[in-house]
């Protein structure tokens, strides 16, 4: 991953592939952003105008490359859109969201560079974070399974180094703010790696030996219940949706905790390792993403790590609900009834409903340590999709306020959330004459209803919160900002505010 420094060396004489600055959308043509002073200086203030006659209007995410001035160290200077220009007299000239963006644009066209130099707006340590955390995302590269044929093919590989200017590098709030981010980036890439990798190569009992591993490494105590333990205790959700399957079930705990926490949480991860839709079999053109069912359970195995490394004063725990849905004659039917963890009866209607049942069942277990929040996270319905789009994830809850308080930290972190309702009157399309309730309802509100579903497994007096990020978990799209074709790592960064700001005392 990309290594990151600061320095206040002075930009002419930095030896680097290129020199990053910004420039905004103005109403009259592009408007460079502060810190590139030095660098529209070394053009005679003519900078701004050079990038218009190159076609440059400052817009998000927009790459122009130019020739650097010839007594320039660095070949390249390279500049970055940042969209639309602050208004004069804005309290915040531009959102750590806005730097993020820009930083992680420029650096993944740097990709394969050795060294590049940011001249962006650092007014303060969170806009390095931001700035950081641009480079490190946007940088990322999933290479794994492209062989280098030795002619350059496949080889290119993420920016080398990234200089942030302006900053004396022993500045303790700068230094921590890079170290946060490096922390947070290097979990939520490994979580992206995660989604990325084929299902053949991670079936539950792989992701539990990855989580495993990492938990050992950072001090996380960990315990994954196999298929024998899974039917000792009961957990139905997991043992039916994974009947179909040759690879086994697994429930991974990780729990981090700190001998200075007040508050505990319980995140809740959604582990389908492989979703073909079971019996209930998806329709032609809607298997082929399905790797990327698991993304729940990655960034709750990414959210505990960083908590740890990050040493945060709350407790944390994860619980990952890992299985793979699959058709066979051993397959969980249609009209079947299971006997979930909590006692309840589910009558699956819809075998390609299977998320919920894991999570349920992961939920219920949670719920029994009495945490004082569970938050679940899964790519659970298309219906949110339909709802909010690609690129936004929907959130529910049990308790309004928590609702909020989640949708800001996913605001202010840049993951682009919504909050969503939970109407009393659609829990009647999940009345059963079988069993206590159906896995599935009516189909208009289908997004809202799985939501509600859920709920009926959180321990009583705990709030939860349910985030569904069927869209925005994986991007099969081009990247954009920061953000890669693939595998996103969407929630993390919102999980590991809210433990921030619980371990802060900020959530009451």
């Amino acid at each position: 991953m990309t290594a990151l420094t600061l320095s206040t060396a002075a930009v002419a004489g930095l030896r680097a592939d290129a020199i990053v600055v910004g420039v905004a959308k103005g109403a009259k043509g592009p408007v460079l952003a502060p810190g590139a002073e030095a660098v529209n200086k070394a053009y005679d203030g003519g900078l701004a105008d050079v990038l218009e006659t190159l076609g440059a209007s400052g817009g998000e995410g927009e790459v122009t490359k130019l020739p650097a001035p010839a007594r320039f160290k660095a070949p390249v200077v390279l500049a970055v859109g940042l969209g639309a220009a602050p208004e004069k007299g804005a309290d915040t000239a531009y959102t750590e969201e806005v730097l993020r963006r820009a930083a992680g644009s420029a650096a993944r066209a740097l990709g394969g560079a050795k060294k590049a130099a940011f001249a962006l707006p650092l007014t303060d340590a969170a806009a390095a974070g931001a700035v950081s955390e641009g480079v490190l995302l946007g940088g990322y590269v999933f290479d794994v399974y492209k062989a280098d044929t030795g002619n350059g093919r496949n080889a290119k590989g993420p920016l080398g180094e990234a200089v942030l200017l302006g900053v004396k590098p022993r500045d303790k709030a700068y230094r921590a703010a890079l170290e946060r981010a490096t922390t947070v980036s290097e979990e939520l890439n490994r979580a992206r790696d995660l989604i990325n990798t084929p299902p053949n190569d991670l079936d539950p009992e792989a992701f539990a030996a990855v989580a495993t591993a990492a938990a050992k490494e950072h001090g996380v105590k960990v315990q994954v219940l196999d298929e024998k333990a899974l039917t000792k205790g009961g957990y139905g959700g997991l043992l039916g949706v994974a009947a179909g399957s040759a690879a086994e079930p697994r429930l991974v705990k990780l729990a981090y905790t700190s001998s200075k926490a007040k508050k505990s949480l319980a995140f809740v991860g959604k582990g389908i390792t492989y979703d073909s839709g079971g019996i209930s079999l998806k329709p032609a053109g809607h298997n082929e993403t399905m790797k990327c069912d698991m993304s729940g359970a990655a960034a709750v195995f990414a959210a505990v790590i960083v908590a740890a490394r990050l040493g945060l004063e709350v407790n944390v725990t994860g619980w990952l609900a890992l299985a793979e849905n699959m058709p066979s004659g051993s397959a969980t039917r249609p009209g079947d009834v299971l006997r979930m963890y909590s006692g309840k009866t589910v009558e699956v209607l819809n075998t390609d409903a299977e998320g919920r049942l894991v999570l349920a069942d992961a939920i219920a277990r949670a719920s029994e340590e009495k945490p004082d929040a569970i938050v679940d996270v899964a790519t659970l319905t298309g219906a949110m999709m339909v709802a909010l789009g690609n690129r936004t994830y929907g959130i529910t809850a049990n308790d309004d306020a928590f609702r909020t308080s989640v949708y800001e930290i996913a605001e202010e972190v840049g993951e682009p959330a919504w909050p969503m309702p939970l109407p009393e009157h659609l829990m009647k399309g999940m009345e059963s004459s079988t069993a206590d309730i159906a896995n599935v309802g009516e189909r208009m509100g289908s997004g809202l209803l799985a939501g509600l579903f859920l709920r009926e497994f959180v321990g009583e007096g705990i709030t939860w919160a349910h985030l569904d990020i069927a869209g925005p978990a994986f991007n099969e799209q081009a990247p954009f900002g920061y953000t890669p074709k693939g595998g996103t790592g969407t929630a993390v960064r919102t999980l590991v505010r809210l433990a921030e700001r619980t371990a802060d005392g900020d959530l009451g």
